[in-house]
């Protein structure tokens, strides 16, 4: 048994994944915590620290590096979190305030691009010259592969696809983003909810107007619940939402003529309702030949692909 172990962390803007990661990516542990609602900065820091000490004793031995993903942009000389459009922590010098707290070096990268780095590195994408991934959870972030390598940008704040205007005179984006008609705010888990919401209102007999009338939680989970059970109107949602990630999609293969696309996030759960119509989309929309080339597929590590991108990062802090 080791005598001492690497966590990793995804944060997102409704939880954190912590587990204890072998170099190869193999999980031995995991931990999950939701983040409060209106969560402080302080409160975000504590519970990260609270999600390593958790995979740490769950392991049985000291963590020697902790890598942590955060939906944010994040300055990779500082440490510093930069932009961030659901939690408290533009401005926040992550990296430095966690590892005073923790005692062991600590790595600290966009979300989306430790997940990209994960599945490149040993999932969807091992050894692809041209990647792009896709987050699609309450936001939605990506990453990019270029030449064989993770592409950060001059400032690390390269793959930022979820702030790519699809409608320039849309729905005004949240948070510190400037934009109108972001993709994120037609196609994540916060706008199928808003949808599901409309839906319910404007479909008094529908299942989504019965859910409310019981006191369940009209969200994009509900949604891909009642899809998965044949619901029409769930998967009318599903479909729309598909096809607009397929507009998105199109737009990056024909920018970019990616080997392949992968799509990971909370909102997979929905798998085929919501993949398939994004690749009809795509081969209706995208140039040939790149439209004929690539490959759009979900994640090989699903929702801990962050987790184990985070502990890579880790890894190669540590020199492991």
């Amino acid at each position: 048994m080791p005598d001492t172990c690497v966590i990793g962390i995804d944060l997102g803007g409704t939880k954190a994944l912590s587990g204890v990661v072998a170099a190869d990516g193999t999980v031995a542990h995991r931990a999950f915590r939701s983040v409060p609602k209106a969560a402080s900065t302080e409160d975000v820091l504590a519970l990260l620290v609270a999600a390593a000490r958790e995979a740490e004793d769950a392991a049985g031995v000291a963590a020697r590096a902790v890598g942590v993903g955060i939906p944010s942009l994040v300055d990779q000389r500082t440490g510093t979190a930069g932009a961030t459009m659901h939690l408290p922590l533009g401005g926040v010098a992550v990296r430095d305030i966690l590892a005073e707290r923790l005692g062991v070096p600590v790595a600290i990268d966009n979300d989306a691009t430790a997940a990209t780095l994960a599945e490149h590195r040993a999932g969807a994408a091992r050894g692809a010259q041209t990647a792009v991934l896709l987050t699609v959870g309450t936001g939605v972030g990506g990453g990019l592969v270029t030449g064989g390598e993770v592409m950060r940008g001059v400032s690390g704040a390269a793959g930022e696809i979820g702030h790519m205007s699809i409608d320039p005179n849309g729905l005004p984006c949240v948070g510190d983003c400037p934009n109108r008609g972001c993709l994120e705010r037609y196609v994540s888990g916060t706008a199928l909810g808003r949808r599901v919401r409309e839906t319910a209102e404007a479909e008094p007999k529908s299942a989504f107007a019965r859910a409310a009338a019981e006191g369940s939680e009209l969200d994009g989970a509900l949604c891909t619940e009642l899809a998965h059970e044949g619901d029409p109107l769930a998967i009318g949602l599903l479909t729309e939402m598909g096809r607009t990630l397929g507009v998105a999609i199109a737009n990056l293969v024909n920018l970019l003529n990616p080997e392949i696309v992968v799509v990971g996030g909370g909102t997979m759960a929905a798998g085929e309702l919501l993949l398939g119509p994004a690749r009809e989309t795509v081969a209706e929309r995208a140039l040939a030949p790149s439209r004929d080339q690539v490959q759009i597929v979900p994640t090989h590590f699903g929702d801990a692909a962050g987790m184990i991108g985070a502990a890579f990062l880790a890894h190669d802090r540590a020199g492991a």
